[in-house]
C-alpha cells in the first residue's frame, strides 16, 4: 500500500476524479440536453439527430469490458494518459464535423474515446482515500460524481449556446478535456502490478459483445423514434445482436479462463442484483425523460427550468452526502427501503400534473427523487463488490461489466419504455377527448370563435380563419392528452416502485427469519 496522502493532496485528486467524471459526462449529455438545437444546426429532423447517440452509445456500452484487462497488461500510468489523449484528440475532431455524416462518425468515436474517464474518474476518487473509507466515502463520492453530468449540461447550455451556438458545447468539452489532461499528468496514480491478462480468444470474445451491447443500445435508442414495429432493420439489428451474444457466451463457456462466468453471472444471486438494478434505472428514468419531457411538451427551455436544475443538483450531492455518512456493511438494504420509498412518493406527486404545473411545483418531488438517487447506486454497488470478493478477484470484472451494463444499456431501456408508454397513452387520451368534441356543444362553438378571432387582423377569409382555429383546438387537445398520457408514465413508475419496496421488505423478512432461525438451532447446540 502506498504511505498516507496529506490531506491537500486527497483533495487534489478527489477534484481531478469531478472533473474526469464531468468531462465524460458532460461529452455525451451536452449533445443530448440539446437535440432541438443541434438538429436546427445540421439540418436534419428529430430521428436523425437522434443517430448522434445512438453512435456514441454503440461503442460506449461495451468498452469498459476490454479496458479493464488493458489496464491490467499495459499498466495503468500507460492506461490513463492514452485514455485522456485519445479523448483530447476526439474533443477537437469535434470542431471539424461540419455536417451530419462527419458528426456521426465524431460521435462514434467519442464514445469510444469517453470509456476510459469513467474508470479514471473511480479510480482518482480512490486513490486519496485511505483503505478503511474506500467503499462508502470514495465509492459514494465517485457514483455521486458520474451522476452530475447530466443536470450541468442542462444548466450550463442556454449560456453557452448564447455565447458560441452550437460549437460552443464542442469548445467547452475540449476546454474540460485538456484540463483533466492536465490533471492526469500531474497527478499521476499509484502503478500496479502488470500481467499479460489479454487471450486471443478474449478479442474475439469482445468483438461479438461489442457488436451485441451496440446494436441493443442503438435499438433501445432508436425504437421509440422510427417506432418499434414500423422499421424492420430495428429487428434485424436486435436479431444480429441476439445471435452476438450467444456466440460469445458459447465461446465463453468452453474455456477454462473466461472474459467472463457466464455461469456465475446466470446465478440465482447475481441475477437478482441486476434485475434490482434495471429496475431502478427505469423508476430514475422518471426525472432523466420523464419530467424533462413533459416540460418539453410544454412549451419550457432550459433555461426556463434553470431553478429546478439547481434544486436536482443539490438533492443529488445531498444523497451522495448521506451514503458516505450512513454506508456501512449490512445497511444496504435499510437504505434501499428509504430510497424506493422516496422514488415511488417523487413519482406519485409528479403524476397530478395539468397544463398549468411549472417547475416550482415539482421542486419537492425532484429533489426527493435526485436524493433517492444518489442514495440508491453506492450500497448496491458496494454489496456486489463484496459479493464478488468473497468468489475470488477473477469475479471483479464479471461483477463490473454487470454493473456498467446495467447504468448504460438500462438507462436507453428506462427512456426508451417511458417514451413508449407516452406515446401510446397520448394516443389513448387523444382519442378520448376527440370523442367529447362536439361541434353542436355551446361551449366548443365559444371556444373556436375565440381561436378564430385571433386570426382576424391578418386574414378576412371566414374559412381560413376557421380552418386555424380548428388548428389551435387540435392543438390544445394534443397538449392535454400529452400531460395525460405523462401522468399515467408517473403514476406506473411509482407502481414499480412500489412493487420493489414490496419485494425488498419481504426478502429482508426471510432473511431476518433464517437468522433468527439459525440462532435458534445454534444456541442449543453451544449449550
Amino acid at each position: 500500500m502506498p504511505p498516507p496522502m496529506p490531506l491537500w493532496k486527497t483533495a487534489c485528486y478527489m477534484l481531478a476524479a469531478l472533473l474526469l467524471a464531468l468531462t465524460q459526462g458532460l461529452g455525451m449529455n451536452l449533445i443530448s440536453a440539446n437535440i432541438p438545437q443541434i438538429q436546427g444546426e445540421l439540418g436534419v429532423t428529430t430521428n436523425e439527430a437522434m443517430w448522434l447517440l445512438a453512435a456514441y452509445m454503440a461503442p460506449y456500452a461495451s468498452m469498459s469490458l476490454i479496458l479493464i484487462k488493458a489496464r491490467t497488461q499495459f499498466g495503468l500510468r500507460n492506461f490513463a494518459e492514452v485514455g485522456i489523449l485519445a479523448f483530447v484528440v476526439v474533443a477537437v475532431l469535434n470542431l471539424y464535423a461540419e455536417d451530419f455524416e462527419s458528426a456521426l462518425v465524431v460521435r462514434f468515436f467519442s464514445g469510444m474515446a469517453a470509456a476510459p474517464l469513467g474508470s479514471l474518474s473511480f479510480l482518482y476518487m480512490l486513490e486519496g482515500v485511505p483503505p478503511a473509507k474506500k467503499l462508502n466515502v470514495g465509492l459514494s463520492l465517485a457514483l455521486t460524481n458520474l451522476t452530475l453530468s447530466p443536470i450541468i449540461a442542462r444548466l450550463i447550455s442556454p449560456t453557452i449556446l448564447d455565447m458560441w451556438q452550437w460549437h460552443g458545447l464542442h469548445v467547452t468539452e475540449i476546454a474540460l478535456a485538456m484540463m483533466a489532461f492536465a490533471a492526469v499528468y500531474l497527478m499521476p496514480l499509484t502503478p500496479q502490478p502488470r500481467a499479460k491478462v489479454i487471450q486471443t480468444l478474449d478479442v474475439v470474445s469482445y468483438l461479438f459483445i461489442a457488436v451485441g451491447f451496440g446494436l441493443i443500445a442503438m435499438v433501445a435508442t432508436l425504437g421509440r423514434f422510427y417506432w418499434w414495429f414500423e422499421a424492420p432493420w430495428l429487428g434485424w439489428m436486435l436479431a444480429v445482436a441476439i445471435v452476438a451474444v450467444i456466440c460469445a457466451a458459447v465461446i465463453e463457456l468452453n474455456r477454462k479462463a473466461p472474459l467472463l462466468d457466464i455461469r456465475w453471472l446466470t446465478s440465482k444471486e447475481v441475477l437478482h442484483f441486476t434485475g434490482a438494478l434495471l429496475v431502478f434505472r427505469i423508476v430514475l428514468s422518471e426525472q432523466t425523460s420523464g419530467a424533462y419531457g413533459l416540460f418539453q411538451a410544454l412549451g419550457l427551455q432550459n433555461n426556463q427550468m434553470a431553478s429546478l436544475y439547481w434544486i436536482i443538483l443539490a438533492a443529488t450531492v445531498a444523497g451522495g452526502l448521506a451514503c458516505v455518512a450512513f454506508l456501512k456493511p449490512g445497511r444496504e438494504h435499510a437504505i434501499h427501503l428509504v430510497a424506493l420509498l422516496l422514488l415511488a412518493l417523487g413519482a406519485f406527486m409528479d403524476s397530478r400534473a395539468t397544463n398549468l404545473t411549472r417547475p416550482a411545483e415539482m421542486y419537492l418531488s425532484q429533489s426527493m427523487i435526485a436524493f433517492a438517487g444518489a442514495l440508491f447506486l453506492p450500497p448496491a454497488m458496494a454489496a456486489g463488490l463484496m459479493n464478488a470478493l468473497k468468489k475470488g478477484p477473477q469475479y471483479i470484472l464479471s461483477f463490473v461489466i454487470v454493473f456498467l451494463t446495467t447504468q448504460s444499456i438500462g438507462g436507453a431501456f428506462g427512456a426508451a419504455a417511458v417514451g413508449t408508454l407516452v406515446t401510446w397513452r397520448t394516443k389513448f387520451h387523444y382519442a378520448a377527448l376527440i370523442e367529447n368534441i362536439k361541434m353542436t356543444d355551446p361551449t366548443v362553438v365559444q371556444r373556436l370563435t375565440q381561436f378564430s378571432g385571433a386570426y382576424g387582423k391578418v386574414t378576412t377569409d371566414p374559412n381560413l380563419m376557421n380552418q386555424q382555429g380548428l388548428t389551435l383546438l387540435n392543438q390544445q387537445i394534443t397538449r392535454e392528452a400529452t400531460v395525460l398520457a405523462y401522468n399515467d408514465a408517473f403514476l406506473s413508475l411509482s407502481v414499480v416502485a412500489l412493487c420493489a419496496l414490496a419485494g425488498l421488505a419481504i426478502h429482508m423478512g426471510i432473511l431476518a427469519y433464517r437468522k433468527h432461525m439459525i440462532a435458534a438451532v445454534a444456541e442449543p447446540a453451544a449449550a
